[in-house]
């Protein structure tokens, strides 16, 4: 036997509630009275966004308060607050990445900004090129294979170093006093400033192959010692969250300790392992401080590591903004510093989407 609900039933369900339309109602009231505020003070687009969000959150907190009761109210600008400290803390992520984008783009698209060094471009050509019309000639090439070069060796150091102290710390420590030490001077060395590592490696190196050492591998010592810590920290919680119950199983067939670790504990969690080790490549490789006093400058290519000066885009865009080509047009050098800023951006990006697909191809298959 069906049951009727009566209309006065239905109405009381949905009774003291807002109507569904009246967040969209509060928006466009608050882009009207933003927009009348904000020309008050002089109309941007900063203002107007501000005073519409304060408008939002009194319009709509106090349309609940009336309609719905204090309780409903206080949820709702508590909604605001959230909402709006994500919208605050997403506005200089968008601002940055359109600025260098818009700016970028310009440097990028010159003709062998890629493939050409800043090896014999001086002056000259900068100003030839402002008055001349011409493209701005000169480019990355150089600081490009610089990068490359001196992060490879930096992961070739940091990796085995980083992830084996964390095998050491989860498998054999046991919370000794040798793994309290070690974990705590991986903490500290967490918290380094950058360019205290590149100190360390140009005085380790001058030390040992005599003062004024520069090259692009005693960089990428500098750069491992910003990148083991955060190899050690990554690799040691991944190593932890392998359930214990393998490690018995393995023993319980006779596996030595060290097999087990490489054959069972590593494979479970070298999708974590290889996610943490591609975050810190992206964390070490946008790094200026340590370079600026280990590898030095360069305008020509250099494909050795372990000799002369050597370049990273980093220090182009560096130098590039702090000592123009032509003093007199900065503008072909501020070109080209947006350029490689752009060109590592995309770097960071896609050692990100790197790390994020190995930690989907790499992670364990689970079944039904």
């Amino acid at each position: 036997m069906a049951i009727a609900v009566s209309p006065r039933r239905s109405s009381a369900l949905t009774r003291n509630r807002l109507p569904r339309f009246a967040p969209w109602v509060a928006l466009v009231v608050a882009l009207v009275v933003g927009a009348a505020l904000a020309s008050l003070i002089g109309f941007t687009l900063f203002g107007w966004g501000i005073f519409a969000a304060i408008a939002f959150t009194i319009v709509y907190v106090g349309w609940s308060a009336a309609v719905e009761g204090p309780r409903k109210a206080k949820d709702k600008l508590a909604t605001c607050l959230v909402v709006g400290a994500f919208l605050i803390a997403l506005l200089p992520l968008i601002s940055v990445i359109w600025t260098v984008l818009v700016e970028g783009l310009k440097g990028l698209t010159t003709p062998g900004f890629l493939g050409t060094s800043m090896n014999g471009v001086s002056g000259i050509q900068d100003n030839a090129s402002v008055n001349g019309g011409t493209k701005v000639l000169g480019g990355i090439y150089h600081s490009l294979v610089g990068t490359l070069l001196i992060t490879l060796w930096a992961t070739i150091i940091s990796v085995p170093i980083g992830l084996l102290t964390s095998i050491y710390l989860v498998e054999y420590g046991n919370d000794g006093r040798l793994s309290k030490a070690i974990t705590f001077f991986v903490d500290v060395m967490t918290g380094i400033p950058s360019i205290v590592a590149g100190l360390f490696a140009a005085a380790f190196f001058a030390t040992i192959l005599g003062p004024g050492t520069k090259t692009g591998f005693v960089a990428a010592v500098a750069l491992s010692v910003l990148m083991i810590p955060v190899v050690v920290r990554s690799s040691e919680e991944m190593l932890r969250i392998v359930p214990n119950e393998l490690r018995e199983a393995s023993y319980a067939l006779g596996v030595r300790k060290w097999r087990t670790v490489l054959m069972v504990v590593i494979p479970t969690a070298i999708s974590g392992i290889a996610s943490g080790v591609t975050l810190a490549i992206a964390r070490v490789i946008g790094e200026t401080a340590p370079i600026l006093v280990t590898a030095g400058f360069a305008t020509k290519i250099n494909m050795n590591v372990f000799a002369d000066w050597m370049s990273s885009l980093p220090t182009f865009i560096y130098t590039q903004i702090l000592n123009p080509t032509s003093p007199s047009n900065p503008d072909p050098s501020t070109q080209r510093a947006w350029g490689a800023a752009l060109v590592l951006i995309i770097f960071v990006m896609l050692l990100n989407l790197i790390a994020r697909f190995i930690a989907r191809i790499f992670a364990p298959k689970t079944g039904r």
